[in-house]
């Protein structure tokens, strides 16, 4: 076996003239973890990407050289490079529940492409990357499983390959601590058992440590972002629910299952809820016990079994098609997955100036000032308006899915998992930004998170959901620590 899967040396690629990648040299070993880390817009899932041999349309290498089991894997022709991936090589994006088809059921999705169909057992593949087995999630579509139920169903789907060269994406991206700590071991035991060489990226320094046996750190060639300035000045802590802030969503008594038939269960049960105007609530709890259902409930996209929700005191209906317009718009939700909620043959500028269009029925004239703006807001420079979702890194994807839904003007911001694939800086950023949103339009956040730390530090009040049965355990209290940092 060559002691060497993967290389490369000196690697820059660009796009249309701007810089993806700069001066990457990585080696892949069988048997050995390889983590990817840098900030924000770095080129760490270009990197991955073009280790795939899937760079975006326009990417081409600058400068540099790249093999992968012994091929040119960006010169390698389409049937080739088909057979590669299909034997030997697998890759779970950073958002991999875009990539899992909606109509397949777990157990079909993990062995389609499997090496051996028959002999795959789908029970071992969901317990070893700590899915639970016999209560029926291999019979579930993948619209009925959390962020990170998602991602290891990915992973456990490309383990079924039995690949030379493993790439994971952010793979503990929206996983508690306790999760990540089993995917780590699980990497580690891959490697060295089956002899894979594995390379992930990662923005977590914990789960590198326990994980990676080599580390190679990016930096991008010029900022990922331009410094923004804040909406308003900072405000001085307040007290958390104090008296000058108004109920803008109410939430009695609500249920809501997940899955259907014999896979379905009970996620949220007699849940009580009010979300004030300028707070940030965290959501808190394990993979799995309902956090982005909720979210999902209050933004009209699951209907609940049963309760009741209200905005500014009037009825909410159950589904987003029975809403009114206005109550669409005064409620906005930031999902896990942005590159899949963006319209990929839509530029930047195209998908902001649509809420501007169907809201607020802003002439077009006009509309490219407030693209301008909201993307400035968001640290982004204007001219991100004019590339794709493709174009961009994930961080970047991530505010612009937090400028689409700010373009709407809402009263509630819904936000799943939003920092969960950023790195420190760039999470800091974007904690920074809702606390303006929050002083300066009086804005109601919800913020769902397995990071604990930044949740205590920003949060006004704390709800934790969990339960061995997949009920609802309820605690909304005060968060342990200061209002900011």
């Amino acid at each position: 076996m060559s002691t060497t899967a993967a290389h490369a040396a000196a690697l820059s690629i660009t796009l249309d003239g701007t810089p993806l990648l700069t001066d990457a040299t990585l080696t892949l070993t069988p048997g050995h973890v390889t983590a990817i880390t840098g900030p924000s817009g770095a080129g760490k899932t270009t990197l991955l990407r073009a280790l795939a041999g899937a760079l975006p349309p326009g990417a081409h290498v600058a400068a540099g050289t790249l093999t992968v089991l012994g091929h040119d894997i960006l010169a390698l022709p389409p049937e080739d490079l088909r057979d590669l991936r299909r034997h030997k090589l697998a890759f779970v994006g950073q958002d991999p529940g875009s990539a899992l088809n909606p109509r397949m059921r777990v157990a079909h999705l993990v062995t389609e492409t499997a090496t051996d169909r028959r002999g795959t057992s789908v029970p071992d593949l969901l317990r070893a990357v700590h899915l639970p087995a016999g209560e029926g999630l291999e019979h579930r579509r993948t619209g009925n499983l959390s962020g990170g139920q998602q991602r290891r169903v990915a992973l456990a789907r490309a383990l079924a390959r039995q690949p030379a060269v493993l790439l994971l994406d952010e793979p503990t991206a929206g996983l508690d601590a306790a999760l990540r700590d089993d995917i780590a071991d699980l990497l580690r035991a891959i490697a060295a058992g089956d002899a894979i060489a594995i390379a992930f990226t990662s923005h977590d320094p914990d789960f590198v440590a326990r994980c990676a046996d080599d580390v190679l750190v990016l930096r991008p060639e010029r900022p990922a972002t331009t410094p923004r300035t804040p909406a308003t000045p900072p405000a001085p802590a307040r007290a958390r629910a104090s008296a000058d802030t108004v109920p803008v969503v109410e939430v009695t008594a609500l249920d809501a299952h997940v899955g259907t038939g014999r896979s379905r269960r009970r996620v949220l049960t007699g849940l009580d809820l009010t979300l004030r105007t300028g707070t940030l609530t965290g959501i808190t709890g394990p993979s799995g016990c309902g956090k982005t259902t909720l979210l999902r409930t209050l933004a009209g996209l699951h209907r609940p079994e049963a309760g009741r929700i209200s905005l500014g005191g009037e009825h909410l209906a159950a589904t987003y098609r029975r809403r009114g317009r206005d109550q669409r718009r005064r409620i906005q939700l930031v999902p896990q997955d942005p590159l899949g909620a963006l319209n990929p043959a839509h530029t930047v500028g195209a998908t902001l100036a649509r809420p501007l269009k169907l809201h607020f029925a802003a002439p077009a004239d006009s509309r490219g000032d407030r693209v301008a703006a909201l993307l400035t807001a968001v640290g982004l420079a204007p001219d991100h308006a004019a590339r794709y979702p493709h174009e961009l890194s994930g961080g970047q994807r991530q505010r612009v899915s937090i400028a689409r839904a700010l373009a709407a003007e809402p009263d509630v911001l819904l936000c799943d998992e939003i920092t969960s694939a950023l790195d420190a800086d760039t999470a800091d950023g974007i904690m920074d930004l809702l606390r303006d949103l929050r002083d300066g339009r009086g804005l109601a956040v919800v913020l769902v998170s397995h990071d604990l730390p930044m949740v205590a530090a920003h949060a006004d009040a704390v709800l934790t959901l969990g339960g061995s049965d997949g009920a609802l355990l309820t605690d909304n209290r005060p968060a342990p620590s200061p209002v900011r940092r």
